[in-house]
């Protein structure tokens, strides 16, 4: 935490003494400084143990869309399903954790309201992009821990720690038990509302989305609806986001097929709502090669280590003319005998394996309403958003009479191509009560096996006694 407040504070703030007395009261004393720490809790999201890296892929090889190419160690249990081989954000003390970006915003969110300064609009938006960080990181650790709400397995409802106060020092620290999955969706609506409220608008694509908004908010909310299976909500927040955002119903606004594979390398992506910016000066000189996405899973720079390559399950599932077929090239890997496919979304186009990760894109909006609406009993309304999809992608509407498990499958499917290595898929399994699909004879992961919740780290059960392990491990 100490670390964090000087990293975060202007040289003159800290030129008080002795330095062990540092509080927010000495550090936080105006806009300036409650600005810095939403800068530092920004810069938590492209750590490579969160949405630098693993958020984006694990997701994708835990499931069917990923195939491993390399021994490097890397993601090799996590392609098996293998024991303990889940997604940690929960952290251990080498480890991320997402509690310090929940910190962050909770001190934020304490304080900034007395902070010195006239700048009502920077106060707002300071303040409403803690309450999205807060949601955003209380909702991963959610669906990365503990079932959604009605999907439970034996009753089992165990979720996060809701954290809504900030922690300054030892004497705030306190041990807590997990919440249950409905408390922490309903702490992260209250959050997110109050974040819309208070955000401002960012046009698609502009510098604006590296920072939260009001139309990345509604676009979380709606996600959230979706995952907790309050689908009428998931289906009107949805709406929003896309009036916030200029999105029409006929897909006006997403971007065409001609440019589609580009837009993955334009920073920023003109489809992004959120945006993860990564700089130069934001990694180490080793960082690109050893950890970054386009490391991992492309072979267009040399000296990448290429160890990840779409499925052949995902590639031959992607029909004829698709301009989503583009983002993958054929091509070989020393040391495996058969085709690989290298990812085209992640080729490090600013330089050095560097580029930006979307965290949110304006077609996930179509895709929540199509589900939203189609769980609804809206076959038709679900159609049309999947084919205002569709007509950006090159591809024709589907048939007119699609409807039941066959258009599921279809929304489901058109997830799966769209979100390719963007870190869904095994979530969206998941979160329908689905077995876990895998590719290359790889058993199915039955959906009440324990293996499809992650683990609690070790260190963590052991410091607190109130934090229960999740069922089977």
């Amino acid at each position: 935490m100490g670390g964090a407040l000087i990293a975060s504070s202007c040289a003159d703030q800290l030129d008080v003494s002795p330095r062990q007395s540092l509080t927010p009261a000495t550090v936080f004393v105006d806009l300036a400084g409650y600005n810095g720490l939403a800068l530092n809790m920004y810069g938590r999201t492209r750590n490579f143990s969160y949405y630098g890296q693993t958020m984006m892929i694990a997701p994708e090889v835990l499931a069917d869309n990923v195939l491993v190419i390399a021994n490097t160690g890397r993601y090799i249990q996590e392609e098996v399903n293998a024991d303990r081989a889940g997604i940690n954000i929960w952290g251990t003390p080498t480890t991320y954790s997402a509690f310090g970006a929940i910190n962050d915003a909770n001190i934020i969110i304490g304080g900034v309201d007395k902070a010195t300064g006239t700048d009502e609009v920077l106060r707002n938006r300071i303040k409403g992009e803690a309450y999205f960080m807060r949601a955003l990181h209380h909702f991963d650790l959610a669906r990365v821990y503990g079932y959604e709400p009605g999907r439970e397995v034996n009753g089992w409802n165990k979720s996060t720690i809701i954290r809504t106060t900030p922690t300054l020092g030892f004497s705030d620290a306190d041990l807590r038990a997990r919440n249950t999955n409905v408390e922490v969706y309903t702490q992260v609506e209250a959050d997110l509302l109050q974040a819309i409220s208070l955000l401002p608008t960012a046009n698609l694509g502009s510098p604006n989305v590296y920072r939260a908004s009001k139309g990345a908010a509604q676009a979380l909310l709606a996600r959230v609806y979706l995952y907790w299976g309050r689908n009428d909500r998931a289906e009107v927040l949805a709406t929003e986001a896309m009036a916030t955002a200029g999105l029409t119903n006929d897909g006006t606004g997403l971007v065409t097929s001609a440019n589609y594979v580009s837009s993955f390398n334009t920073f920023p992506n003109p489809e992004s709502l959120f945006e993860v910016e990564i700089r130069q000066v934001d990694w180490s000189t080793v960082d690109g090669v050893n950890n970054s996405v386009s490391s991992l899973t492309s072979n267009s720079t040399p000296g990448a280590q290429f160890i990840l390559s779409a499925s052949i399950q995902l590639i031959n599932s992607i029909e004829p003319g698709d301009i989503r077929l583009q983002t993958w090239t054929a091509t070989t890997r020393a040391g495996f005998n058969g085709p690989v496919y290298s990812s085209n979304k992640w080729r490090g186009a600013k330089g050095q394996f560097l580029e930006n990760l979307p965290i949110l894109r304006a077609s996930e909006l179509y895709l929540i309403r199509a589900e939203a609406r189609f769980k609804t009993d809206n076959f038709a309304g679900a159609r049309a958003d999947v084919n205002a999809l569709r007509s950006k992608r090159n591809l024709a509407p589907v048939a007119t009479d699609l409807t039941g498990n066959a258009l599921f499958e279809r929304i489901l499917q058109e997830r799966r191509v769209e979100f390719a290595m963007e870190g869904h898929r095994f979530f969206d399994l998941k979160r329908n009560g689905l077995d876990i699909r895998k590719h290359r004879n790889l058993p199915t992961v039955p959906y009440a096996d324990y293996r499809v919740l992650s683990n609690l780290p070790l260190d963590e059960l052991q410091l607190n006694d109130k934090l229960e392990q999740n069922p089977g491990y």
